[in-house]
């Protein structure tokens, strides 16, 4: 059977190591930016903290009363102690998240081009999500206790194929103003292509050249 003659799914062994794999033909990065290494961690460590300590002091001393004040076989010993494996669960959950937030800081990436938001993100590999301006129903910045200690912030993306998040970015009510800024034009430039209203719609092939300083500012 021959094989169809386009250009799609040609096969191409690259591995997604880098946003700069995933850009289309033409595609052009506008801001690129990596989470805070300082808050992303404390981040994962103060995440449920309170909920861990409470948990761990209520298990570990129902451990420690029955070790020294409960003369019991051997073999309750042992189901005790399986028993209060699965219960610190979430301890185990706890150390975890901490111990591969280092993981997923290597891999977080996040990016604006002029035809979407690419979110890069994961822990064994990469996973890629786009956010295209065009779905994109709001956008919103939130910035915590830890977040405004470390003079960074969160940027929420509702978009009508769900949500997403940019964490821990530095300079976030700039990156935040200008992200909007970015979205309306080009969202206005799909609905309202090359001309208004013109008698033939040429449609949508204009690149865009908003006035955002992003670009040379991630420079």
């Amino acid at each position: 059977m021959k094989k169809p003659k386009n250009n799609y799914f040609i096969e191409d062994k690259k591995v997604v190591e880098t946003i700069e794999t995933v850009l289309n033909n033409g595609e052009e990065i506008l801001w690129r930016g990596k989470p805070l290494k300082k808050s992303f961690i404390l981040s994962a460590v103060f995440k449920m903290l309170p909920i861990v300590i409470i948990w761990a002091g209520i298990d570990i001393s129902f451990i420690v009363c029955a070790i020294l004040f409960m003369e019991l076989e051997w073999w309750f010993y042992l189901i005790f102690s399986i028993f209060f494996l699965f219960h610190l669960l979430p301890v185990w959950i706890y150390i975890f998240n901490i111990i591969s937030s280092f993981r997923r800081l290597k891999i977080e990436e996040y990016a604006f081009t002029d035809k979407r938001i690419i979110i890069k993100s994961g822990f064994l590999a990469p996973n890629i999500v786009s956010v295209y301006y065009s779905s994109i129903t709001s956008i919103n910045l939130r910035i915590g206790l830890i977040e405004k200690m470390c003079k960074v912030g969160d940027i929420y993306i509702v978009s009508t194929n769900g949500k997403s998040m940019i964490e821990d970015i530095e300079n976030p009510y700039y990156i935040y103003s200008e992200l909007q800024r970015i979205a309306n034009d080009i969202k206005a430039d799909i609905i309202y292509p090359n001309a208004y209203r013109p008698g033939e719609n040429p449609g949508y092939r204009t690149s865009y050249k908003g006035e955002t300083n992003l670009k040379q500012k991630n420079k």
